[in-house]
């Protein structure tokens, strides 16, 4: 009876999803089974496979979520605003709003993803739709395509830059990493470009 009872308990999202990343983290991502999740939580797999079409889109689930709201930033920003500035604002806010207080857990993330090729090429996958979901809000915006590519392929650079830096260094947030990352970029551009 407790255990159907705890099959329903709310934040069963949100439990799996932590104990699959310190499961993966003990034992290794391919040493981790679907039923191993369910059983630390208290789940049935049935239960398991409502929120999750596989044991890896455990770590990728919030990929959705943070490419609308980088998209909604974009859309929502004033009019005549230079792409480049408007992906690096947008990019920084999402950040502030997804990973404050993350940082420890998007560290142990990315261990296990590099840990394992499927899952490097499954993150390879969410940045592409990243570009691709950016391309088109400016796109939509009026700027040009190739201009909107460039940009968004230029602002998923900085955001994977900025991710490393930030698990792996001094960096406060998340989004003073992607600032800076932004900076060094014009700044090397800038230098590259002097006659």
């Amino acid at each position: 009876m407790i255990i159907g009872m705890a099959r329903w308990e709310p934040g069963a999202h949100g439990r799996m999803m932590a104990a699959a990343i310190a499961l993966f983290t003990e034992y290794g991502y391919e040493n981790v089974t679907v039923a191993q999740i369910a059983a630390e939580v208290g789940v049935t797999e049935r239960t398991f496979f409502r929120h999750f079409t596989e044991k890896r889109e455990v770590l990728f689930d919030g990929a959705g979520g943070l490419q609308n709201r980088v998209v909604e930033l974009i859309a929502a920003a004033p009019p005549g605003g230079d792409p480049w500035t408007v992906t690096v604002d947008a990019m920084r806010e999402m950040c502030d709003e997804f990973f404050d207080g993350r940082r420890e857990q998007s560290r142990q993330r990315q261990r296990i993803i590099e840990s394992a090729n499927e899952l490097q090429e499954r993150e390879l996958l969410k940045l592409a739709a990243l570009t691709s979901a950016i391309t088109a809000a400016h796109v939509e915006r009026g700027c040009p395509a190739n201009t909107s590519e460039l940009v968004a392929r230029a602002g998923v650079a900085v955001f994977t830059v900025g991710f490393g830096r930030w698990i792996d260094g001094p960096v406060r947030q998340f989004s003073d990493a992607i600032a800076d990352v932004a900076a060094e970029l014009h700044g090397a551009i800038a230098h590259s470009t002097r006659p």
